[in-house]
């Protein structure tokens, strides 16, 4: 007998403006976003201006649904399609994003950073300060397909 899993509800601290109006694949990394966070949620946002960088985690409001369970990633050649779980889809069954951003300037409850790769009105889900020592990873290993030639 399947045991069924727990029910998640989240519900978003904050808005995405920038001008990425459509899901096309975009060059990031200089794209400037704000992040509206809920004016009730501005303290939190105390002393994160003491970080360079922050880790974005997002809901992929645009997703397709029914997801696919087999995907072909962007930087892959080969026609063969990998794993949803493999890939950086957002397509999925939780379209959670996650991007580490350059955090630019705060003003009250705005956040301003470059290389949020998440669409103008896209839900924010959570903000976290990245950490060098937690959050890098040494030594990682990822299949040949993903390292551009």
């Amino acid at each position: 007998m399947k045991k069924k899993l727990p029910e998640i509800k989240f519900k978003a601290i904050g808005t995405v403006r920038n001008e990425i109006k459509k899901r096309d694949r975009h060059d990031t990394k200089d794209i400037i976003s704000e992040i509206i966070l809920d004016p009730d949620l501005a303290e939190g946002l105390d002393d994160i201006e003491d970080f360079s960088h922050l880790i974005i985690i997002f809901f992929m409001h645009k997703s397709r649904l029914p997801f696919p369970l087999k995907v072909r990633p962007r930087f892959r050649v080969e026609p063969t399609p990998v794993g949803v779980f493999a890939s950086r889809s957002p397509d999925r069954p939780n379209p959670l994003g996650k991007t580490t951003v350059r955090l630019l300037e705060r003003r009250k409850n705005i956040l301003k950073v470059q290389g949020l790769d998440a669409m103008d009105g896209t839900p924010v889900i959570d903000i976290k300060p990245y950490i060098p020592g937690i959050d890098a990873v040494e030594n990682a290993r990822v299949p040949p397909w993903m390292t551009k030639k």
